[in-house]
């Protein structure tokens, strides 16, 4: 595993978010140092002078690499999953174009779902 520090911008108000916060640290094991997590509930102003906008944030995954880059939506998983080695052949497999665009589009539909069920969409 490489190095690299990560900010991963989550949305602390979904238990599924949280859910799967705890499941990427487990799966992290002792490189866990690497990833630096910042929970974007109410956080607007925060997320505007990172150059992220609050409603994407809430609809899409965002990581941000130690060099400052922004990586959202399948990006944002891709760049994760690549940090733990048995995941890597899915990351891989979600650059396929095909299946990136199937992914993208039933990852928006639950993301939309969830938002709507909890009055946020």
């Amino acid at each position: 595993m490489s190095k690299t520090h990560f900010t991963v911008y989550y949305d602390g108000s979904c238990a599924s978010c949280v859910e799967d916060r705890a499941r990427y640290e487990i799966w992290l094991g002792k490189h866990i140092d690497q990833v630096s997590w910042f929970d974007i509930t109410d956080q607007e102003a925060y997320l505007v002078e990172r150059g992220i906008d609050p409603a994407c944030a809430l609809r899409e995954l965002h990581v941000e690499d130690a060099e400052g880059v922004l990586y959202r939506e399948l990006d944002a998983y891709i760049l994760l999953l690549q940090q733990i080695w048995w995941l890597r052949p899915l990351a891989w497999i979600i650059t396929f174009p095909f299946i990136r665009r199937r992914l993208s589009q039933w990852y928006r539909r639950q993301v939309d779902s969830r938002l709507a069920r909890d009055g946020r969409g």
